[in-house]
């Protein structure tokens, strides 16, 4: 039987990697839009401001460290009401889905313009699907995975 805590741990741990990973690859390698110390350097701006992007590695670091706290508050709160919506329950990718888009929502329409009051207005279009399809396939569907199987395993 696995503890909660590995579960979330795992599923967190995964979660955050696929998500940092398909940032970097499609930001920084494909696109060239950015570089990968620069995109950990945002994250961290998020507590930092502007001192992050002075910061060098370090202020990497901390982004990279703050970006896990948050993969990891994602896959805690999933599990922590997954026995309680029975529609999570029947398909881990519908769930995985819904639950991609719902991290999409409370990080963009919650969490960034509380922590950067002016962010450029979001219009639909290739980057912000491109967005919330890695959150799908990088946050919301291992993470639901990751879940069902604790919940059927134990």
């Amino acid at each position: 039987m696995k503890s909660q805590s590995r579960t979330v741990l795992s599923s967190g741990l995964l979660a955050g990697t696929l998500d940092i990973l398909a940032a970097i690859l499609i930001y920084a390698v494909v696109l060239h839009k950015t570089t990968a110390v620069k995109i950990l350097q945002s994250i961290a701006s998020g507590i930092f401001k502007q001192e992050a992007y002075v910061g060098g590695s370090q202020m990497a670091l901390y982004g990279l460290l703050l970006h896990y706290f948050i993969a990891f508050s994602f896959a805690f709160f999933f599990f922590k009401i997954y026995p309680y919506f029975p529609f999570l329950q029947k398909n881990f990718v519908v769930s995985g889905i819904l639950y991609g888009i719902f991290v999409w929502i409370v990080m963009n329409l919650i969490v960034l313009p509380i922590t950067f009051p002016k962010l450029p207005s979001k219009q639909f279009d290739f980057p912000l699907l491109l967005s919330i399809l890695i959150l799908i396939f990088c946050i919301g569907i291992p993470i639901a995975f990751i879940t069902k199987k604790h919940y059927t395993y134990r």
